[in-house]
C-alpha cells in the first residue's frame, strides 16, 4: 500500500523540506536585520523574506491537497512532476521577493498555475471515480480507449 503513493510521499517530503529552509532563512534574516520576535516588521530586506515565507505558508495546504487529489485520483508521476515543478515555482518566488518585491511575479504566477493544474486533475479523478463508482458510468475507461 505505502509503495501506491511513495512518489506523492517523496514530493511531499522535499516539499516540507523547503517549507523549512525557507523558516530558517527567516531567523536567519531576523538576526541579521536586529528584528526580535515577536516584531514582524523592520528593515525591507526582513519583510520581503518574512513576506515570502509568510506566503509560501498560506498556499502550502493547498498544494498538499491538490497533490495527493491529483496523484491518488488522477496520475501519481503526473501530479508528482508538477509538484516539483511547484517546488522550484516557489523557489524562484522565494529568491525573487527576497531580491526585490517585482522579482516575485514569475515564480508566483508559475505557482498558482501548476496549483490550478493539480486542483482541475484532482477535481476531474474523483469526478470520474465518483461517476464509474456510484453512477455506472465509465468515462475514464472510454476515454482510455483513445490514449
Amino acid at each position: 500500500m505505502a509503495g501506491d503513493a511513495v512518489l506523492l510521499a517523496a514530493v511531499s517530503l522535499l516539499s516540507a523540506c523547503q517549507q523549512s529552509y525557507f523558516a530558517f532563512r527567516v531567523g536567519r534574516t531576523r538576526l541579521k536585520c536586529k528584528v526580535m520576535p515577536p516584531a514582524v516588521t523592520g528593515s525591507l530586506e526582513f519583510e520581503r523574506v518574512f513576506r515570502a515565507q509568510q506566503n509560501c505558508v498560506e498556499f502550502y495546504p493547498v498544494f498538499l491537497i491538490a497533490l495527493w487529489m491529483a496523484g491518488w485520483y488522477f496520475n501519481q508521476v503526473f501530479a508528482s512532476c508538477l509538484g516539483l515543478a511547484y517546488i522550484y515555482s516557489r523557489h524562484k518566488y522565494f529568491w525573487g521577493y527576497s531580491e526585490a518585491a517585482e522579482k516575485r511575479m514569475g515564480g508566483f504566477l508559475s505557482s498558482l498555475g501548476i496549483l490550478a493544474l493539480l486542483t482541475v486533475l484532482g477535481a476531474l479523478g474523483i469526478a470520474n471515480v465518483f461517476l464509474d463508482e456510484y453512477l455506472d458510468v465509465h468515462v475514464g475507461k472510454k476515454l482510455g480507449r483513445y490514449f
